[in-house]
C-alpha cells in the first residue's frame, strides 16, 4: 500500500489479522471484461434503428467481432450493448484483455471495428471512439450494474472472540452500524455504488503501490459491504462486492521497479503464460479481500468509538524542522550564472 495516511496501514493490517484468525478470505470472480463505448451518428432515427438492429443480430456481431479481434491476439470481444439517443448511437464493447488493464488494446480494436461498420453503413459518422458510455474515470450506473474490468466478491467469517479481542467490539454492534451507516446512510445520501465505509482508501493505496491508474479509483472503488451474524449469532459474516475493479499486471506503471516489486510480492507480476488473464484476476481478488479488511477494521473503530483517538495517535507526527528534516544527499549543480562568473 502506498499512502500518506498512517492509520490506513495499521487499520487494514488489523482487519487482515482478524480475517486470518478466522480462517482467511474467500473470493470469487464473476465477470472479466474491459469496456469502451464509442458514439456514432446516423442521418436519422430510422437509420440509427437499422444500425442498432444489425449490431445486435448474430451476423452483425460476428462480423464486428472479426474486425475487432484482427488487431490483437489477446483481445476477445464478448458482447455489444447498443443504446440510442435520437440519431446518436452508443455501442459498449465488452472485451477480455488478458493480463493488461486493456484500454489501449480495446481502443485499437474499436477503431478497426468502427471502420468496418462504416464500410457497411457509409452514412455512419464516428463522433468519438469514447462516448462516455464506457464509462471511464467517472461515476456511472452502467458500471455499477453491468460491471467494468473485474467483478469480484469476497467473504470471511470472523469468530466472535476475534471480534471482541482484536476488533474491540461485538457482532451485534458491527451489524447494526453497517446497516445504519453503509446501507441506510448511503441511501439517504443518494449514493451510487458507495455502500461502504472507505473502499476507495484501500483500493487507491494498492493501485499506487502496484502501478495501476489511480484516476480509475472513481469506478473501481464502488462496493457494497454486508455484515450479518453467523453460526447462531456467535460469529460475524462479512462480504464486499465490487463490480468494476480495473487492473492489469503488464504495461503502464506496472513496469516501474517499485511497483513491479510489489506485484512480485503478490505473485502476479507480468503476464501469465499458461492462463492469460490469471495474474490480473488474482490482483483484483487480492484488492477486494484487502478492501474487506479495511472495511472490517474501520467499522469496528466506529462501533467501539476508537476512530478519532487512533487517527490522532497514528496520523500526527512532529512538524518538519531543521533538526529532524533529513538532509539531501544530492549535490546542488551550479547555475549558468555561477559558471559564467567562474569563467571570467
Amino acid at each position: 500500500m502506498a499512502t500518506t495516511e498512517g492509520a490506513l496501514v495499521a487499520s487494514t493490517s488489523r482487519g487482515c489479522k482478524a480475517i486470518t484468525l478466522g480462517g482467511g478470505a474467500s473470493t470469487v470472480l464473476t465477470k472479466d471484461g474491459m469496456t469502451r463505448g464509442p458514439c456514432l451518428q446516423m442521418p436519422s432515427v430510422v437509420r440509427a434503428g437499422e444500425l442498432k438492429l444489425w449490431l445486435e443480430s448474430p451476423e452483425g456481431m460476428d462480423e464486428v467481432r472479426g474486425a475487432f479481434q484482427s488487431t490483437s491476439r489477446f483481445a476477445k470481444l464478448r458482447s455489444l450493448k447498443v443504446a440510442l439517443a435520437g440519431r446518436l448511437i452508443f455501442v459498449r464493447f465488452t472485451t477480455f484483455t488478458g493480463d493488461a488493464m486493456g484500454m489501449n488494446m480495446i481502443s485499437k480494436g474499436c477503431e478497426q471495428a468502427l471502420r468496418f461498420i462504416q464500410s457497411r453503413f457509409q452514412d455512419c459518422e464516428v463522433i468519438a471512439v469514447s462516448g462516455n458510455y464506457c464509462t471511464d474515470k467517472k461515476p456511472a450506473a452502467i458500471n455499477w450494474i453491468e460491471g467494468r474490468g473485474k467483478s469480484v466478491a469476497s467473504e470471511a467469517i470472523i469468530p466472535g472472540d476475534v471480534v471482541r479481542k482484536v476488533l474491540k467490539t461485538s457482532v451485534d454492534d458491527l451489524c447494526r452500524l453497517n446497516i445504519s451507516k453503509n446501507l441506510v446512510g448511503s441511501a439517504m445520501a443518494g449514493s451510487m455504488g458507495g455502500f461502504n465505509a472507505h473502499a476507495a482508501n484501500t483500493l487507491t493505496a494498492i493501485y499506487l503501490a502496484t502501478g495501476q491508474d489511480p484516476a480509475q479509483n472513481v469506478e473501481s472503488s464502488t462496493c457494497i459491504t454486508l455484515m450479518e451474524p453467523a453460526n447462531d449469532g456467535r460469529d460475524l459474516r462479512i462480504s464486499c462486492s465490487m463490480p468494476s475493479i480495473e487492473v492489469g499486471t503488464i504495461g503502464g506503471g506496472t513496469v516501474l521497479p517499485p511497483q513491479a516489486a510489489c506485484l512480485d510480492m503478490l505473485g502476479c507480476r507480468g503476464p501469465n503464460r499458461d492462463h492469460p488473464g490469471a495474474h490480473a484476476q488474482r490482483l483484483a481478488r487480492i484488492i477486494c479481500a484487502a478492501v474487506m479488511a479495511g472495511e472490517l477494521s474501520l467499522c469496528s473503530a466506529l462501533a467501539s468509538g476508537d476512530l478519532v483517538r487512533s487517527h490522532i495517535a497514528l496520523n500526527r507526527a512532529a512538524p518538519a524542522t531543521p533538526a529532524n528534516t533529513p538532509q539531501s544527499s544530492v549535490t546542488p549543480q551550479p547555475s549558468i550564472a555561477d559558471m559564467r562568473s567562474a569563467s571570467k
